[in-house]
């Protein structure tokens, strides 16, 4: 029964001027079990041939059968299915791969049929152990003989079964004796029932089977039967079907563990393609860490001039030159306001700059009169002491409340101010309670700032019966805007035009949360270019590698590798990458923090899950985009052009 038959196969190489004629009509047929020698000097076309007959090359024109079926109508996937299964290759210059140990060699072909690793490393070690390879299983080929390395490659072309040997100049690389004893191992194959197909130069070589066929400038010059001796097959592998879960399982966890290799093996190249990802990951964790504390610490300043509150200013807004000199709000005007529905309290202003003695200590100061809901709607909290009443704001109380930095500089060597005189302009006030420190920064954190009741302030330090501003404080079920616009509308009726402005605290808090947010995302943006940087260097790397790598793709393909198997490795190889380079990036971000935040007193890099999570899945997504483009370019390799490389 013929296994092989080939009809009219032509083989043409080069366009045009350059086209060469390599294979001329070739007819051939091999039976099963038979052992088949091919004879020729170099160029003559044996190894074009077969390379046809392994499904490594197509041929130009002609027909070509294998078990009745035409290789033809197989696509790439069908074709190397067929390679995996039914051929084993042996080659002239063994083609193992140099980072696995001779029983990962010789397992190989079995990950492409979905065997999981505890049967084909048994198959593999049983298959070493038949061939004298016993004690070198765990070298690697550089640390084997020319003859053991063959010996290996038989194993190989073994693994799921080798119904066809094709021995390309097996002997072509070996010194005698280690040429005879591959000979014998592959005339022992043909007598256990292996169809056995040998390319030689050697015609003592090619004297030792069964058949022998000597081809010349691309035709068939002769085609001896030496003897019949046609063998059927013995010790077929059985149990190596499997289902396809199964087989997408295994060959999912080999490519994953293939890659994990090809990384460590390539440390120093697998890092500086991790290196732009790295600085990428950890610029836009570190950026976002930057842009929550900001926003945090502005948001806590903001917090600090009081919690949903209106600031009423007379003028007509903030480039009113004039607004200093208008004296349009009234006390009235902040208790009118303080008897509205949807106002919680409402407090005057009054300012005043002078100079604060106490002792030997002489100190510009700011003082401001408010009211004795002040304290509750700027959020202000007592360290000591108290804070005065409404009664005490009514009978114009000589009392004040000074803030910390006050209580530092003027008190540093009193522990409790409390019940101490203090002039402010000349005017006596009694010290009734000190402020919590503030965490304001700029200019004015080291301000001396002092608090008396507003009636204090007007008549007895300004001697005037004038405000400078009006602080509300809008209920918490009342929209702010609404409140505004309330505001406008009652102070507008009662002064008969609108002679002032309010500054809202939430809408400075949504501005400056939105212009955060935006100077985030730009600064974010310009830390995204790195990644993407950082992504064109892992494809650039990838693609290296897949010309590096370009042979040992071959080899796969020769044995059993589809598309998708080789796409799927290179892939996954360019993901690991870009995880373990995020993962690399999130750690250092996280150092950079620590160290700016043991350095940093105020202010700090607050660091969140969501930035971190999202440079994660930015990494990823950046190892499958630019991944892609390099493992398609190895998954579309033809298998004789890959093997052909150096």
């Amino acid at each position: 029964m013929n296994i092989i038959e080939l009809t009219k196969i032509n083989k043409f190489f080069g366009k045009g001027d350059n086209r060469v004629h390599i294979l001329k009509d070739i007819d051939l047929s091999v039976e099963k079990g038979d052992f088949v020698a091919i004879v020729g000097q170099s160029g003559s076309g044996k190894s074009t041939l077969m390379n046809i007959i392994g499904c490594l090359d197509v041929p130009t024109s002609g027909s070509y059968k294998i078990s009745g079926t035409e290789a033809e109508k197989m696509d790439k996937d069908e074709l190397a299915e067929l390679r995996c299964r039914t051929f084993g290759f042996i080659f002239q210059r063994y083609n193992l791969l140099p980072t696995l140990k001779a029983h990962e060699n010789a397992a190989l072909p079995a990950i492409y049929l979905g065997l999981n690793a505890e049967d084909r490393n048994k198959r593999a070690e049983e298959l070493l152990k038949s061939l004298d390879l016993g004690d070198r299983m765990n070298n690697k080929p550089n640390e084997l003989s020319g003859g053991q390395q063959q010996r290996v490659s038989i194993a190989r072309a073994l693994m799921n079964g080798g119904e066809i040997i094709l021995a390309d100049e097996p002997t072509g690389a070996l010194d005698s004796k280690s040429g005879e004893n591959v000979m014998a191992v592959i005339k022992n194959l043909h007598k256990q029932g292996h169809t056995i197909i040998l390319v030689t130069h050697d015609s003592k070589i090619a004297a030792q089977a069964s058949r022998q066929i000597e081809i010349k400038d691309g035709q068939i010059i002769s085609d001896v039967r030496k003897t019949s001796d046609i063998h059927e097959m013995k010790n077929k592998v059985e149990g190596i079907k499997r289902s396809k879960k199964d087989v997408i399982k295994y060959r999912f966890i080999e490519s994953f563990n293939m890659s994990i290799h090809a990384i460590i093996a390539n440390k120093m190249r697998s890092l500086l393609t991790m290196l732009g990802i790295i600085i990428g990951i950890a610029s836009v964790v570190s950026v976002v860490a930057l842009g929550n504390s900001s926003q945090e610490k502005i948001m806590e300043q903001i917090s600090s001039m009081g919690t949903n509150t209106i600031q009423i200013m007379p003028g007509t807004g903030f480039g009113d030159m004039r607004s200093g000199k208008v004296k349009t709000l009234k006390v009235s005007d902040s208790d009118y306001l303080g008897k509205l529905s949807f106002i919680d309290s409402s407090t005057p202003n009054v300012s005043a700059s002078g100079v604060l003695l106490y002792e030997n200590n002489s100190l510009t100061a700011q003082l401001t009169g408010v009211g004795a809901e002040y304290f509750d709607v700027e959020g202000k909290k007592i360290a000591m002491g108290r804070i005065f009443t409404q009664e005490e704001a009514d009978n114009i109380a000589s009392v004040v409340v000074i803030d910390d930095n006050t209580r530092k500089q003027v008190f540093s060597n009193t522990p409790n101010p409390i019940g101490s005189i203090i002039m402010f302009n000349k005017k006596p006030l009694e010290i009734i309670g000190v402020l919590e420190k503030e965490n304001s920064a700029g200019p004015m954190g080291d301000s001396i700032t002092l608090r008396t009741p507003y009636t204090t302030a007007m008549y007895k330090i300004n001697g005037s019966s004038d405000i400078n501003s009006i602080t509300v404080k809008v209920s918490d079920s009342v929209n702010s805007q609404v409140a505004e616009e309330g505001i406008e509308m009652v102070l507008t009726a009662l002064h008969g035009k609108k002679d002032f402005f309010m500054i809202n605290s939430d809408s400075i808090k949504q501005t400056i949360e939105s212009t955060t947010n935006i100077m985030k995302l730009l600064i974010a943006s310009i830390a995204v270019i790195s990644l993407i940087v950082g992504g064109i260097g892992v494809m650039n790397i990838m693609l290296v590698s897949v010309t590096e790598r370009t042979r040992e793709i071959g080899i796969r393909m020769a044995i059993g590798a589809k598309q998708l198997d080789i796409l799927q490795q290179f892939l996954i190889e360019a993901i690991l990458i870009c995880i373990v380079g995020g993962i690399l990036g999130v750690v250092l971000a996280l150092l950079i923090g620590l160290g700016f935040n043991t350095f940093s007193k105020t202010f700090g890099m607050d660091f969140s899950a969501a930035s971190v999570i999202l440079a994660m899945v930015s990494s990823t997504g950046i190892g499958i985009i630019f991944g892609f483009v390099p493992a398609r370019n190895a998954s579309n390799l033809n298998p004789i052009d890959a093997l052909a490389s150096e």
